[in-house]
């Protein structure tokens, strides 16, 4: 495993120029407001780079990602509610359990994992929450 990182867009660049002296096979791109906010480019190019990566939310699925595997964004906005909640109505915040996801969602781009030359199995498939074709 090889750790690339990225603060900015031109060490983005950098980082996917990189890859093929890496000898790495795919990427798994971390959860960071920075790349939230670069879906459409990082799923650009990991296609460029013809490079198969996996993200943590659907909307990187739906811009072009080949995969999505994670807690459900909505799921956890729904439970930071009823901590706002909570706190509003006087718990002190050091009072609330830490929660982890109770929701995973899986999705798959099957356009972006054919322009890859990739094949999903069926029993993944048939697992999978959406499959955008």
């Amino acid at each position: 495993m090889q750790v690339v990182y990225a603060r900015s867009d031109e060490e983005l660049d950098a980082a996917f120029a990189s890859l093929p002296g890496l000898n790495v096979g795919a990427l798994v791109i971390g959860t960071d407001p920075f790349f939230t906010g670069r879906a459409k480019k990082l799923d650009a190019d990991s296609l460029r780079f013809a490079m198969p990566a996996i993200y943590q939310y659907r909307e990187f699925a739906a811009a072009g990602g080949v995969m999505s595997y994670g807690g459900s964004i909505v799921d956890s906005y729904h439970h930071a509610g009823l901590y706002v909640s909570r706190i509003l109505k006087g718990e002190k915040p050091g009072d609330l359990p830490v929660q982890l996801s109770t929701k995973v969602e899986l999705f798959f781009n099957l356009k972006s994992a054919k322009a890859l030359g990739l094949s999903v199995p069926l029993p993944l498939l048939g697992r999978a929450d959406e499959v955008i074709e």
